[in-house]
């Protein structure tokens, strides 16, 4: 791992950089080492392999945020992702090529064959509570499934597609211009290279039928807003022969009535009386799994901050579990009793009497004074 360059200097940009950005720097750097513009040099053909490496990891925000945390070493042994080295240039232009238009800009390198379905993203929103004990949900969805009465080919039964006449079955048009071949889609078959004459029926030509699906998602414990889960082979069905696509979740934090959440951390303000904080008290808190005991010492001030060890969520990549921050605040009562106001008087009249120091108005006053 050690003779590997930081993925962000391969592509020059800085860590804080935006998907936009890191696209952008992908592009360029693959124009500028494309092997159609070096023909023949080594060095070119291998900075375009590292640029797309860098480009499949920091495109996605899970494995972006892994190398980030762990470095080279979160794709080597040990790592969350298996790493993935491009040795073979078809294969990136079939992860990228149809992202930056290289299929159609350097003639002729898209690979040839049945289309992989489409990919499939969706949302899930999840509680802490969900969140902090790992959860299985089944999402119903909607995606393209091969159509039965065809098998997929999108011909009538007893007939099949034919070969375009007019690229050749290429499903592309090439034209020289300067040093490069300019490659532009098919008008005729619109890109497949077939024709079909006879559609079938049920599908009217296209191969496909949407059609509603139950997937199984599992979610790890402690998992962040924002993460995309992908779960293989569960997008839309490709052509016959080629593998479906992938469905990716993105998780949301849906807004919780006590909690709000820091990291690992959980964060809470809770109301307790004048006399809780004044003489002191044992308590019971509410946490994610139930309650929890906490001691509050005599003469604490409204505003101090509590910390129940191990109490907040797990952590994603291991390490046990985050705490949980109590704040305490003062809860004024708003009805009183006349015995309870006559008492407050006195105390008011004793703590006048026998207070040594001056108190916070006080010292304002005099500040300003």
């Amino acid at each position: 791992m050690a003779d590997k360059r930081d993925y962000y200097e391969v592509l020059g940009v800085q860590r804080g950089a935006g998907e936009d950005e890191i696209k952008k720097a992908y592009r360029k750097a693959a124009m500028q080492f494309h092997p159609d513009r070096n023909p023949g040099d080594k060095e070119a053909e291998t900075k375009f392999k590292e640029a797309a490496e860098a480009y499949g990891v920091l495109s996605d925000a899970q494995k972006r945020a892994q190398y980030d945390q762990f470095g080279h070493q979160a794709f080597g042994p040990g790592g969350g992702f298996e790493g993935q080295r491009y040795t073979n240039m078809e294969d990136i232009f079939s992860a990228f090529g149809d992202v930056f238009g290289f299929g159609e800009m350097f003639g002729g390198r898209r690979r040839s064959g049945p289309r992989p379905g489409n990919d499939l993203k969706i949302q899930l929103d999840l509680t802490l509570e969900e969140i902090d004990s790992g959860v299985e949900r089944t999402v119903v969805l909607k995606r393209h499934e091969g159509c039965a009465t065809c098998k997929g080919s999108g011909a009538k039964a007893g007939t099949g597609p034919t070969q375009c006449g007019t690229c050749g079955g290429r499903g592309q048009i090439h034209r020289n211009q300067g040093f490069f071949t300019v490659a532009t889609g098919c008008p005729r078959c619109r890109g497949l290279g077939q024709i079909i004459e006879s559609p079938c029926t049920s599908c009217r030509g296209a191969g496909k039928l949407q059609e509603k699906a139950e997937i199984q998602i599992k979610i790890p414990a402690g998992i962040q807003e924002g993460v995309r889960l992908r779960v293989t082979g569960e997008g839309d069905a490709g052509d016959p022969g080629a593998p479906r696509g992938d469905l990716y979740c993105i998780v949301r934090e849906v807004e919780h009535s006590v909690f709000q959440r820091a990291g690992a951390d959980l964060v809470c303000e809770l109301p307790f009386s004048f006399t809780q904080l004044a003489l002191g008290d044992k308590v019971e808190i509410p946490t994610l799994r139930g309650k929890a005991e906490m001691s509050i010492p005599a003469g604490t001030p409204s505003g101090k901050v509590f910390r129940l060890r191990g109490q907040g969520l797990p952590r994603l990549e291991g390490g046990g579990r985050g705490d949980q921050h109590v704040r305490v605040f003062i809860e004024v009562p708003t009805k009183l009793n006349d015995r309870q106001k006559q008492l407050l008087r006195e105390f008011a009249e004793l703590e006048a009497k026998n207070s040594g120091h001056k108190s916070f108005f006080e010292k304002i006053t005099s500040y300003f004074s």
